[in-house]
């Protein structure tokens, strides 16, 4: 009989790594669509750049993150043995490589508000901070945690601050720590003339389309195996993730007037916003928190674009930051049994977890980006600029001219 249990427990160790292998091979993907994205809606001469920025900020974050954020956030390092460190099947190591794909998404979604005018190695130092100190110390606090945050929520309303998959843990502190890079960088040259908008329309629609279905599917990896093992795992984070990202695109449709960047940036909306409470919450309330989400980010990028005058080329404060925002506060309203949710969370613990995730966010951020660019300084020359990131940086264009 203890063979048998002994059996059945290396069975199951096995069978969660594959899972959690799954997932980060899945998360790992959607690094396709943000590159994608990005190469769809900058301008063609600045197509190589987000190619190459994506597959860079990938490296530099799987390196820092392995040897200083892991422990930053977990208190956990990796300088034993191999035998040690492949004990159990090695589910601490996939772990980990689920967990640096969340982390390297940071850079990823930073990069898409800086496009076209940031230097290379100056951006890939500030990815290096924000990964390394940044991000985890935030993640510790949320999902270690760190620092007793989550413990005096819990004891001051209930519930600890309830971030199942990371609309404010990952999106929300990139979509915000991209609103610091932006503002130090400043907008592209042109982009706006006697107080008016000057159109930079997107490149490459196809892409940008293959991007966002990219990002989608990966996204079900992101949010379904957030669970981290096979007897976590809850069909009702699927179909929420799914109706939230239907919410998204139809309000997105509607309120963006048919145009292909809304609708195709209208799913990623409402995936962003349903990652806290995509384990608690009734479908419908996932349909409604999608939907509200797609407004938000058609409503949001309009007005940071058009009259903040905040040139933020993808969107990725209005869809990471204020989705992110807004889905950490819906899983405190639609995760309440009243509305149908599973219960177990606290609206205030909700808006002060929140809250504070933007603090770190925003404030890191600018220390960063500031630092970096006093030192080496982050924004293209006006010429580099003009002839683009790709021949000024990369010696060579997206495609020939034969």
């Amino acid at each position: 009989m203890e063979t048998v249990n002994s059996a059945v427990e290396t069975l199951m160790q096995s069978a969660n790594t594959l899972f959690i292998l799954m997932g980060a091979i899945m998360v790992f993907a959607m690094h396709a669509g943000f590159a994608f994205l990005e190469v769809g809606t900058v301008r063609h001469k600045n197509q190589v750049n987000a190619l190459v920025k994506i597959m860079t900020d990938f490296g530099v974050s799987a390196v820092v993150y392995f040897f200083i954020g892991y422990y930053v956030a977990y208190d956990v390092t990796f300088f034993s043995d191999a035998a040690t460190l492949a004990e159990g099947s090695g589910y601490d190591l996939v772990k980990f490589f689920f967990l640096m794909t969340f982390a390297a998404a940071i850079p990823a979604i930073i990069s898409g508000g800086v496009a076209e005018r940031a230097r290379f190695y100056p951006m890939l130092v500030a990815a290096a901070f924000c990964v390394a100190l940044v991000y985890p110390f935030f993640e510790g606090m949320i999902w270690n945690g760190n620092y007793g945050f989550q413990g005096w929520l819990e004891e001051s309303f209930g519930a600890g601050f309830h971030d199942f998959a990371g609309s404010v843990v990952v999106h929300a502190v990139g979509g915000w720590i991209g609103l610091a890079a932006v503002l130090v960088l400043g907008s592209r040259n042109g982009r706006y003339r006697n107080d008016r908008v000057i159109a930079f329309p997107p490149s490459n629609i196809p892409f940008l389309a293959l991007g966002a279905w990219i990002l989608c599917i990966g996204w079900f990896g992101f949010n379904v195996m957030s669970a981290q093992t096979l007897d976590g795992i809850s069909g009702l984070v699927a179909v929420n993730s799914l109706m939230a990202m239907v919410g998204g695109i139809l309000t997105a449709t509607l309120l963006g007037k048919n145009d292909p960047g809304f609708i195709h940036n209208g799913p990623l909306a409402g995936l962003v916003a349903i990652c806290a409470g995509s384990d608690i919450l009734h479908p419908i309330g996932a349909l409604v928190v999608g939907g509200v989400a797609g407004a938000l980010f058609v409503w949001m990028f309009t007005m940071a674009q058009n009259k903040w005058k905040i040139d933020d080329v993808l969107g990725v404060w209005p869809l990471h930051g204020i989705c992110g925002v807004w889905g950490g506060l819906a899983a405190g309203i639609f995760g309440a049994e009243a509305l149908g949710g599973l219960g177990g969370v606290s609206f205030m613990s909700q808006l002060i977890g929140t809250a504070a995730g933007v603090a770190v966010a925003l404030v890191g951020g600018l220390i960063v980006y500031t630092v970096v660019n006093k030192v080496a300084g982050i924004r293209l020359s006006e010429e580099e600029e003009f002839r683009g990131a790709d021949l000024s940086i990369h010696r060579i264009e997206a495609s020939s001219n034969d």
